[in-house]
């Protein structure tokens, strides 16, 4: 038979929760220790009184009791209520004293030897000394309840302020994670030198020198790719304009082909470099993304099939619309295989194509700058465009592939509000 375990739930795993408990179950146990130390403690000297008096009582009653004189009310031989385990010990020839509950009043037995091996005993009302444990015992209850209590809120607001911290920090992790590499903890234990720095503030710190450094760095490498790009446009164009004058032949056919195919990868580079300084304006207009997405295929020169399903109208800017459409079309020729299938739904664009689909790593993380699989042409500068372009427009670009083969690229556009109009395939 199959055992089933139920989970915990998920706010169980938290470290505020953990504290908690563990503080819960520390003070339990200590005012458990605390409380049974006193409880023995103030019982042993509860009883230990009362049964010296109880013995000092039967002393005084066996003198009178050997003289002859007449026993007071509360002592007498062979009393019918006396414990048997006392009535035992004075037939044995030895005194001992016993608590016993006498219809429902506390009461303490003192008996002794008698003549005849009978046993003479005495009564002390011992309510007193039990009304005195119960409430002692009634005390350590509460006073243990409200010091777990007061302990709990304490150790949980002071967890809280951790935990908080925590979540701060965790919160600009990813955020970095995310691009945003001006996201910064500013934790006030790494503001203040002059105070003490704990173990979060020590994270926090690392954390934000980290990111100052993977900024300096990347803002480094984007000022070399467009100081590098800037640097090439003015001898490609010299060049190109050179590589026109040559004699028409096939060496010439390569050399143009080898500098048109240099000044696209200047291009790409000079607009990735914009694209990172996030220096990009937008001039948004109402646009129907169905005829635009036609115009995208007709100007790619591809028999790249156009499938529209509803039509609708989005704000946005044409020519950077078009550039991230035109990169996804020429990637799934260049890259994949036909049948290309571009399909307009409402606001969302999809670009099809029957190849061995996107590599895992460009799924799980989006496609890098420079790396292409399996000695593929171009230098994986369309895809990133088109990311980056569709993050300009406010768009969300996703990648994946078809369960049956083939790889999909998604493109999710923000509506201008204007009403949809249905349109057929074309």
């Amino acid at each position: 038979m199959r055992q089933t375990f139920q989970r915990l739930p998920q706010w169980t795993a938290t470290l505020t929760w953990k504290a908690a408990a563990f503080i819960t179950v520390m003070c339990c146990g200590l005012a458990a220790l605390l409380g049974i130390l006193v409880h023995v403690s103030v019982t042993d000297q509860t009883v230990g009184e009362a049964r010296g008096r109880a013995l000092d009582r039967l002393a005084d009653v066996t003198t009178r009791y050997e003289a002859g004189d007449r026993l007071p009310p509360d002592a007498g031989v062979d009393l019918p209520r006396l414990p048997p385990a006392l009535r035992k010990l004075a037939a044995d020839g030895k005194r001992g004293t016993m608590v016993r509950d006498q219809d429902g009043h506390p009461t303490m037995w003192a008996a002794g030897p008698a003549d005849g091996g009978r046993a003479l005993a005495v009564q002390y009302d011992y309510a007193q000394g039990a009304h005195t444990i119960d409430a002692l015992d009634r005390a350590i209850v509460w006073s243990s309840a409200l010091a777990i209590g007061a302990t709990l809120l304490v150790g949980s607001f002071a967890v809280t302020r951790v935990t908080r911290r925590l979540h701060a920090t965790a919160q600009v992790a990813r955020r970095i994670s995310a691009g945003d590499l001006d996201a910064r903890v500013n934790d006030r234990c790494t503001q203040d030198p002059t105070r003490p720095q704990d173990e979060v503030g020590a994270v926090a710190g690392a954390l934000d020198t980290m990111a100052s450094s993977l900024q300096s760095k990347l803002l480094s490498e984007q000022r070399f790719t467009a100081d590098v790009a800037h640097e090439l446009r003015t001898p490609l164009t010299g060049l190109h304009a050179a590589a026109e004058l040559l004699p028409p032949g096939r060496p010439t056919e390569l050399v143009r082909d080898r500098v048109a195919a240099l000044r696209t990868l200047t291009e790409d580079l000079l607009e990735i470099s914009r694209l990172d300084a996030r220096s990009e304006r937008l001039e948004l207009d109402s646009e129907p993304l169905a005829p635009l997405a036609e115009r995208v295929v007709r100007a790619s020169g591809t028999d790249t099939e156009v499938r529209v399903a509803r039509d609708a109208r989005v704000e946005t800017d044409r020519r950077r619309l078009e550039r991230v459409l035109g990169n996804l079309v020429a990637n799934a020729h260049n890259h994949g295989a036909a049948p290309v299938v571009l399909t307009v739904d409402g606001p969302v664009v999809t670009v099809r194509d029957h190849g061995r689909g996107y590599p895992e790593y460009l799924v799980a993380h989006g496609p890098q700058r420079f790396r292409t699989e399996g000695g593929s042409k171009g230098h994986g500068l369309g895809l990133t465009i088109a990311l980056g372009q569709a993050e300009v427009l406010g768009a969300r670009l996703t990648f994946g592939n078809a369960p049956e083969g083939g790889a999909v690229a998604t493109l999710t556009l923000p509506q201008s509000g204007l009403p949809e109009r249905p349109s057929g395939a074309s």
